[in-house]
């Protein structure tokens, strides 16, 4: 039986998870189960769906995505789970979720994805996963930067796990204020140059100079290409006009991770 099935988690949305699963035309396949030994290199399979993958990233105007240790590791323990039990879920019997399974794997990211199959060979597999809403979305979406892809071998043929990621890269803290007043700057405002009272009214320890009046924004994000929409509505009902950005450190540690900033409004 060919199938398929997707997941994703949001940061803005931490325990949600959206599944959609869809079963295709029976076929009879016999394969060699898949060794347990620890593999490092991606295996024939694997190389396939990943080039697969990012040629319609590619094709699609879309940066390709790279290979991530932890994801695959959990991937990879996830296909060898579905091996086991021969059946196929996002989440088995005794299994942590998604979130958790990337978590325990040491990934630090901001948004997650997942798109799940069995099928013949791997072409045969992404072809299914285009022609599916879902797994494409999570293929072709513009969040994600890596990915982490497993393929082993059962007697109903290939068990193939996608795990995909919007990396918490390391990004400092000057790299995070530009993109921030980026796209301050794009909606008329005027970004002050000096960052030190923002980042201090970010870690909490003040807010506006005694000398000035205005208005302090803090939030935590897992994008900064954009501002959620509440933070949207926000930012425009400020009479002020110029503001200064500062961002300050998040906590260390693999999981969902979001980034920490403030907005002085004077």
């Amino acid at each position: 039986m060919k199938k398929f099935a997707t997941a994703l988690v949001a940061a803005d949305a931490f325990a949600s998870v959206k599944k959609i699963v869809a079963s295709l035309a029976s076929v009879s396949l016999f394969f060699v189960p898949a060794s347990r030994s620890a593999q490092t290199q991606p295996n024939d399979a694997e190389r396939e769906l990943f080039d697969l993958l990012n040629h319609e990233r590619t094709a699609n105007h879309l940066p390709e995505l790279m290979r991530d240790d932890a994801l695959f590791r959990a991937a990879r323990k996830h296909a060898l789970l579905m091996l086991d039990l021969n059946t196929f879920e996002h989440q088995l019997p005794g299994e942590p979720g998604l979130e958790e399974r990337l978590t325990n794997a040491g990934a630090r990211f901001t948004y997650i994805a997942e798109n799940i199959a069995i099928g013949k060979d791997p072409a045969t597999i992404h072809s299914g996963w285009m022609h599916s809403p879902g797994h494409r979305a999570n293929i072709l979406s513009p969040r994600v930067t890596a990915v982490g892809i497993a393929v082993v071998r059962g007697t109903d043929g290939l068990f193939a796990v996608e795990d995909f990621s919007q990396s918490f890269g390391d990004v400092s803290l000057e790299q995070q204020e530009r993109q921030v007043a980026s796209l301050l700057s794009a909606k008329g405002l005027r970004v002050a140059r000096t960052a030190e009272d923002a980042r201090r009214a970010c870690d909490g320890l003040a807010g506006l100079p005694g000398s000035r009046s205005g208005a302090v924004i803090r939030f935590e994000t897992g994008d900064l290409g954009e501002f959620p929409p509440a933070l949207e509505k926000q930012i425009r009902r400020e009479p002020y006009r110029n503001v200064a950005v500062g961002a300050c450190r998040t906590r260390e540690g693999p999981g969902f991770v979001r980034y920490k900033i403030a907005l002085l409004f004077f």
